[in-house]
């Protein structure tokens, strides 16, 4: 078996997968930085396990994280998902969750795409790091600083330097697998 980042547990298939086919792939797709966004928000405090065990219940509830959608959610469908077992129901990242749909279709209109936006804090390329060991892949960087700052400027919550970074690893806008994990030169 390849070898792969340290932080996947032995034997963990859901994480295994998540690692082998999606974290640190450049994403440019609309939806799925939304989506990205919104599970690292309601990452906040938890364990990553928790949201990707979650993750398609969060995609049923959520309209499988359509922006426009998400945007309208009113108190009745706050309720909703409030009693919804199959997320996380905390009131204060639900109502974060629909603001940051505003938000984004916002910046969508000022910069004709969020993917255009959010790369820009990169270069418009993945930043390729050269980590040996998990011990030395930080919590944040000034990149994650800028982009949280800049965020929370828009109106975003629960987009703080080390939930910005998290983003920025699972969406490929860096490629922190170490060097010797078989992803590492795949992505």
């Amino acid at each position: 078996m390849s070898k792969r980042c340290e932080w996947v547990p032995e034997g963990n298939d859901l994480y295994a997968d998540y690692h082998d086919q999606e974290w640190g792939v450049p994403i440019h797709d609309e939806r799925d930085l939304f989506e990205f966004l919104i599970l690292e928000g309601a990452q906040a405090g938890l364990s990553w396990i928790t949201i990707l065990k979650k993750r398609e219940n969060y995609r049923k509830a959520y309209d499988n994280f359509a922006p426009a959608i998400v945007a309208t959610y009113d108190d009745k469908k706050i309720l909703e998902l409030l009693d919804n077992p199959g997320i996380v129901r905390n009131r204060l990242k639900i109502n974060a969750s629909i603001g940051n749909a505003k938000a984004f279709l916002a910046v969508q209109k000022e910069f004709g795409s969020f993917d255009k936006y959010i790369w820009q804090f990169v270069g418009g390329k993945p930043i390729v790091n050269k980590w040996q060991s998990l011990r030395e892949v930080p919590a944040s960087t000034a990149e994650s600083d800028a982009m949280s700052k800049d965020l929370k400027k828009r109106g975003f919550k629960f987009v703080g330097s080390t939930i910005c970074y998290a983003f920025m690893q699972a969406a490929g806008l860096v490629n922190d697998h170490t060097t010797d994990c078989f992803r590492y030169h795949q992505v």
